[in-house]
């Protein structure tokens, strides 16, 4: 069937976050957080028409059919065979990467991530008493790579887990399995456990496969947490549902012991739209990501003609690393805000003078967005 991705609906006043920022700026198209504009899948619409008809909403549990529709995903997307008891049901990733930071070090520990980070990757080492170390990212060949000799390097004997985010927020980096494996490698030698926050992983724009990093061996399983999640890929974030991939019972029982009596379940609604979207959402996604690389292409061929402006090629999410150091600007962010286009600062990732953009929208407003920046930096 047909689905409208140019409808524009109108959000402003709907209580979501993307566009209450700019609540007392109406004249500024937000573009920075990672949630799409789009009407979700019309088979997830009915399904919680179907869960609102019951009429009943006591406390739920993890439908066995979800149970099954998310392991039925993981083997026919990833060829990972996943045993049920490995799952531990969330409210959501960020829950997860705290619950992973308490879970696999101790107070006093280093907890390493890739620089530039999605910024809870930056806070929850601090949240749970734990030290954040670095590793930083470099551009080879207009590519995002993580440097095995220096991912190395970052690991002393303090280090006991790794944050990984893949594919990458917010570089777009749909790593290869050597990559992968390399790190993976690294990690299972220096004792360093992995949380691999892989919620993008239908995302994927360029015709390539996702590979989970706990899928490339047992032995690697059994040191990594695995995140995922239908919230970006149809999406549905603000139903709040969202799992862990433990296959290791003693990780899994800490994992548990730290969540226990802190963090809620997934609410009934939240159960409904995620066994919709693995069940019957695939022609919807399929339609979607066909919209979304022509945006990208949109915003690939629009940066090229900016000057001071660049971008690597996205190969996965709907998010955009722009590079504006040229620019030579003290608040770049502020600079195209000004203009009327709102995006995410790269110093909240670690990586001041780079900006990250959301091009899941309507193409019109891509449009208007794109014309808005070419206009300011003209007056530059």
């Amino acid at each position: 069937m047909p689905y409208d991705f140019d409808r524009l609906i109108e959000r402003r006043g709907s209580a979501c976050v993307k566009y209450a920022r700019y609540r007392h700026r109406e004249d500024v198209i937000p573009m920075w957080i990672a949630d799409m504009d789009f009407e979700s899948a019309p088979e997830i619409v009915a399904a919680l028409h179907r869960r609102v008809d019951h009429g009943v909403f006591g406390y739920p549990c993890t439908p066995d059919a979800l149970i099954d529709a998310a392991i039925g995903h993981m083997e026919t997307e990833f060829g990972w065979t996943v045993d049920p008891e490995w799952l531990v049901w969330l409210p959501g990733l960020v829950p997860g990467i705290n619950l992973a930071c308490r879970a696999a070090t101790a107070p006093g520990d280093d907890v390493l991530t890739a620089v530039p980070a999605y910024p809870p990757f930056l806070a929850a080492p601090g949240n749970a008493g734990r030290n954040l170390a670095t590793a930083p990212m470099e551009m080879r060949d207009g590519r995002w790579v993580l440097d095995p000799e220096t991912f190395a390097a970052s690991i002393t004997p303090r280090t006991k887990l790794f944050l990984f985010c893949s594919p990458h927020n917010p570089t777009c980096r749909l790593f290869d399995r050597g990559e992968i494996e390399t790190l993976a490698r690294i990690c299972l030698d220096r004792g360093v456990t992995i949380c691999s926050d892989e919620i993008h992983n239908m995302l994927r724009l360029d015709d390539r496969q996702h590979l989970p990093t706990a899928a490339l061996a047992p032995e690697i399983a059994e040191r990594t947490i695995t995140l995922m999640a239908p919230s970006k890929t149809w999406n549905i974030a603000g139903l709040c549902c969202s799992y862990a991939v433990i296959p290791d019972a003693d990780l899994r029982g800490r994992f548990q012991q730290e969540a226990a009596g802190v963090i809620p379940g997934v609410n009934l609604m939240g159960h409904a739209a995620a066994l919709a979207a693995y069940a019957e959402g695939g022609p919807w996604l399929a339609a979607c990501l066909d919209y979304l690389r022509a945006n990208r292409d949109l915003l690939e061929e629009a940066v090229a003609e900016m000057p001071g402006v660049s971008m690597t090629h996205v190969e996965a999410t709907y998010l955009a690393w722009l590079d504006v150091r040229e620019l030579e600007l003290d608040d770049a962010a502020g600079f195209f805000e000004n203009a009327g286009v709102g995006m995410q600062d790269g110093a909240e990732f670690g990586a001041p003078g780079w900006l990250r953009l959301n091009f899941g929208c309507p193409r019109s407003v891509l449009a208007e967005a794109l014309e808005r920046m070419s206009g300011a930096l003209v007056r530059v």
